[in-house]
């Protein structure tokens, strides 16, 4: 699109009117500050997302909680499991180039950091829990949801998003499911610390035996981390989406804002509306299956919620695969057809 005077005019020089390019020393000036200020912007991002990092992990005691039971850093590399295999499968399903294990690594770690934004908004938000009536449901919707997606899509823009590596829509799925692997991964290690007694620690605030308070921890650590263990492929499904349509806005420049906005909607609504209804579904049905464990409910309404989502991630990758291979076959048919055209042309072999 240009300006009125620029579209009417074909020869004249309308630099700093109408029109712009970098010709003085003035302007290459402007281009290195505009660059430097979002270089240090990124990098203030991410020496914040380090320092709320540090502040909740290793302040907080988790770190050393870690360090000092294996234990619980078994269950909760047990619990990320599954969303990893999720993470790893759409990795695949990536039919144009492979990415890159460094920027696999970066988006991960930065996801991880950046979880702690999450954990601060939620905690600033976290009196409208206290609403009468709705105020659970207005704190998923209005906040959990926006927040932790933007958090993780925030992870994939800041470094691979700009990286020319990142050439296919599909390449957003893959690194918002990263980042999700990676935000997954932290929720989990602190809902596992802040919910578990160690068997160290049962047997010294207790005096209890090291038999039954490992044998009570096992039992309490096996549960949290199956509920977690479940929890953690929403997240890969949520930034999946999310990150699709970030690759979807990076090569749609002119309608990207509404682009970004659309997978942001998406995967923040299916994230609330799964907040919203874990804690209230298999309420409703263990009245109308009575007998029937809580926690089996539980688990059952998240596979097939989760399931739901995923099927329908599954069908729009799939989509992108079938449109790959066809547009790929068209292409190289013409390729094949030229070629033979070309050398069976008698006015280049006369």
């Amino acid at each position: 699109m240009k300006d009125p005077v620029d579209a009417r005019t074909d020869d004249e020089d309308l630099y700093d009117i109408a029109s712009w390019e970098p010709r003085t020393a003035l302007d290459r000036l402007a281009i290195r500050t505009h660059r430097s200020v979002v270089r240090a912007g990124r990098r203030l991002l991410v020496g914040l997302g380090v320092l709320i990092f540090l502040v909740i992990f290793v302040a907080g005691g988790t770190g050393g909680l870690i360090i000092d039971d294996p234990f619980i850093l078994a269950l909760a590399v047990l619990s990320i499991i599954p969303a990893a295999v999720l993470a790893l499968y759409i990795y695949r399903t990536d039919i144009t180039t492979k990415e890159p294990a460094s920027l696999l690594v970066v988006t991960f770690i930065l996801a991880v950091l950046f979880a702690g934004f999450a954990a601060v908004i939620n905690s600033v938000f976290g009196f409208l829990q206290l609403l009468p009536f709705f105020g659970i449901v207005l704190f998923f919707y209005l906040v959990v949801g926006p927040v932790e997606e933007s958090v993780k899509l925030l992870a994939v823009w800041l470094y691979p998003y700009r990286d020319s590596r990142f050439d296919s829509v599909v390449d957003g799925a893959v690194y918002g499911a990263i980042a999700g692997l990676g935000f997954a991964a932290i929720e989990n290690v602190l809902y596992i610390t802040q919910n578990l007694q160690t068997p160290a620690s049962i047997l010294i605030q207790t005096g209890i035996g090291f038999v039954d308070g490992f044998a009570d921890t096992l039992e309490a650590g096996g549960q949290i981390t199956a509920v977690r263990g479940l929890a953690g492929p929403g997240h890969v499904v949520y930034s999946a989406f999310a990150g699709y349509y970030l690759g979807l806005a990076k090569f749609n420049r002119e309608n990207a804002g509404p682009i970004v906005a659309k997978g942001l909607l998406i995967a923040a609504f299916i994230h609330a509306t799964y907040n919203t209804l874990v804690g209230i579904v298999p309420g409703i049905v263990s009245l109308l299956v009575p007998g029937v464990p809580i926690v089996v409910l539980f688990l059952g309404f998240v596979v097939v919620y989760q399931g739901v989502f995923f099927y329908i991630l599954y069908r729009k990758l799939k989509r992108y695969e079938a449109a790959f291979r066809r547009n790929t076959a068209v292409r190289r048919t013409a390729e094949s057809v030229e070629s033979e055209l070309t050398e069976f042309d008698p006015e280049t072999h006369g």
